[in-house]
């Protein structure tokens, strides 16, 4: 492990030493860890053609079917549940 130093002023320090059962290295290294991976992700790059291809079978799967109409679907379950 390394170590990485944290400046905190007076107060923080003081509201910090009222919360003695807290383990604050452990959430400061919580925070760090999340951070890093949200920045990984934001430095990902996205792949244009994976996103076109995305797009596509979201329409495939968006159509409509035959025959089928929602307005209905949702009015006969209503009446089922009188």
């Amino acid at each position: 492990m390394e170590v990485v130093s944290v400046k905190v002023d007076k107060e923080l320090r003081e509201k910090m030493r009222r919360f003695s059962n807290v383990n604050w290295s452990e959430t400061i290294r919580e925070a760090i860890r999340r951070t890093v991976a949200e920045e990984e992700l934001k430095g990902r790059r996205v792949d244009p053609e994976e996103v076109r291809e995305a797009s596509r079978l979201t329409d495939a799967i968006r159509k409509s079917a035959e025959g089928w109409s929602s307005t209905e679907e949702i009015r006969r379950w209503r009446e089922a549940r009188r």
